[in-house]
């Protein structure tokens, strides 16, 4: 019987990593599957901060999944990444999928956001996910702490205002030419709701 499984983490947790092992290991084993992202720093594939990547289906704000699942049938698995960029709509989508079709889905994404909320793509994956896992490689924060949060740094500044979506990086960069620049630093808790962002 399929499940749907929801795996969350921070950034540098290995979401993506794992996402691309598990179509590794299911691809090698003659399984069909549809390997899909949205919003990645590399554009329409999955990619991992340790070098290996792999072309995924960009899912756009419009995409049916349910009909993209029925589209490409017969397949075994579905495999998500940044799941909390999708829409309530889509993770019900999803939810169908692995009810109707008998299609195993694996979901990844973060928990919550750079204000510490979760995003809409993430409650909603907790809401209905038949299996949560918190990924086990823990990020750390500057001072050694377990990081639990996602502070965004602009121009150097931690902020808690601002559009929910912004793609970023956690690597420190030389600021840009033109515009603010924008970057994603891990912290606890702590550290976050002071945004203390160490030496």
């Amino acid at each position: 019987m399929a499940s749907l499984r929801f795996s969350f983490g921070t950034m540098g947790s290995g979401k993506s990593t794992v996402a691309l092992q598990i179509h590794h290991n299911l691809s090698s084993r003659q399984l069909y599957g549809l390997l899909l992202t949205t919003l990645d720093r590399e554009g329409r594939q999955v990619t991992s901060r340790l070098g290996v990547a792999a072309p995924a289906i960009e899912v756009t704000p419009g995409l049916d999944l349910h009909a993209l699942a029925v589209k490409y049938w017969p397949i075994h698995y579905m495999i998500c990444d940044e799941a909390q960029f999708y829409s309530v709509e889509q993770c019900d989508q999803l939810a169908r999928v692995v009810d109707e079709l008998d299609i195993d889905v694996y979901a990844f994404g973060l928990l919550t956001d750079f204000r510490g909320r979760l995003f809409e793509g993430t409650q909603r994956m907790l809401e209905i996910a038949d299996e949560h896992n918190p990924l086990q490689v823990e990020a750390r924060c500057w001072c050694g702490a377990r990081a639990t949060h996602n502070a965004r740094v602009v121009n150097g500044d931690v902020v808690y205002e601002g559009d929910t979506v912004m793609v970023g990086d956690t690597n420190r960069s030389e600021a840009p030419l033109f515009g603010d620049s924008v970057r994603y630093e891990l912290l606890c808790r702590a550290h976050f709701r002071a945004g203390d962002l160490g030496a």
